[in-house]
């Protein structure tokens, strides 16, 4: 349906001139061309550069231009219904993009040591809900043993209430022996609201109640109430430069900031990163994050630092 909208759309713009009008030949084709092109500012130049060396139709000008903004409307409105009748017509595998993540890193804190990072992110945008399945992997083996073994996964689906409010859902899972916990496994849920949405700039929060559970390396479990709070921030600096703030466990070009605190411990995990294209899709990146929980378990530090450099492809 989309192909058949494309090939209608310059046959149907073509109908704003009326069939009567008065310009000259050369001038009405000049008309015709732009109008074909469907490209509202080449239509208004066009226009414009008529009403200077025409000046008496004006109104012959002006009625061309009405004609042109309605077909405009009709066309946009066709484009978004057949639009959301794809999205609600496809398959649950279908309208998924995503980033993968290749790269080394260097780390200090509970470990020393240089190493490879692989991540991978995908989403799924329909008319209201979003999904977000992000998954990071940090690895270093040397001389027959596991010095750095780090994994993290999350689900988040969103929920769009208005264009700036939504409701949120997360559950993640963390594993890293060398801070001390096995498994450490988060569930939360709440709102958030998108309190910069330009062409070069998102900036959203969020904030809801948490549930997490602890498996440390010495065999003890704990459970705990808690709560969440996040924060995501893009900014383009450039057509090929952006600078990102996210967790450690986002691929893509976006970022977040993530709180978790409980009455026993606070985790901070917070990222800074720098990406430049090097093609349509692949960027380079270069990141530093900071992982601090304030209560690590005994014979651990509390805060790991990781420099990343990676290259992110687009799919």
């Amino acid at each position: 349906m989309t192909r058949l909208a494309n090939l209608l759309v310059p046959a149907l713009l073509l109908l704003s001139v009326p069939a009567q009008a008065k310009l000259p030949e050369a001038t009405k084709a000049m008309i015709d061309a732009a109008i074909a092109t469907g490209d509202a500012e080449k239509v208004e130049t066009v226009l414009d550069l008529a009403r200077t060396v025409h000046p008496d139709d004006a109104a012959e000008l002006d009625e061309i231009k009405a004609k042109f903004d309605a077909d405009q409307k009709v066309l946009a409105a066709a484009k978004a219904e057949m639009k959301e009748e794809e999205i609600l017509t496809s398959g649950l595998f279908e309208r998924w993009s995503g980033k993968g993540e290749l790269g080394g890193f260097n780390a200090t804190g509970n470990s020393s040591e240089t190493g490879l990072t692989a991540a991978l992110a995908l989403t799924r945008d329909g008319i209201d809900w979003r999904h977000k399945l992000t998954g990071r992997a940090d690895f270093r083996r040397a001389g027959g043993e596991t010095t750095r073994e780090q994994f993290f996964a999350a689900y988040e689906p969103n929920y769009k209430i208005s264009d700036r409010l939504f409701v949120y859902g997360l559950a993640q899972y963390e594993r890293d022996r060398f801070q001390g916990f096995s498994a450490r496994y988060a569930v939360s849920g709440g709102l958030g609201y998108q309190i910069i949405d330009t062409e070069t700039m998102q900036l959203s929060a969020k904030v809801g109640p948490a549930y997490r559970v602890t498996q440390f390396t010495n065999g003890e479990d704990e459970s705990r109430i808690a709560g969440l709070a996040g924060l995501d921030f893009d900014w383009d600096i450039s057509d090929r430069l952006k600078l990102t703030h996210d967790t450690n466990a986002v691929a893509e070009t976006g970022g977040s900031a993530t709180l978790i605190t409980d009455a026993n411990n606070t985790s901070i995990n917070l990222v800074t990163g720098l990406n430049a294209k090097v093609s349509d899709r692949v960027s380079a990146r270069i990141s530093y994050a900071i992982e601090y929980d304030s209560n690590p378990p005994d014979g651990a530090d509390g805060t790991d630092t990781l420099s990343r450099f990676t290259l992110i492809y687009d799919f």
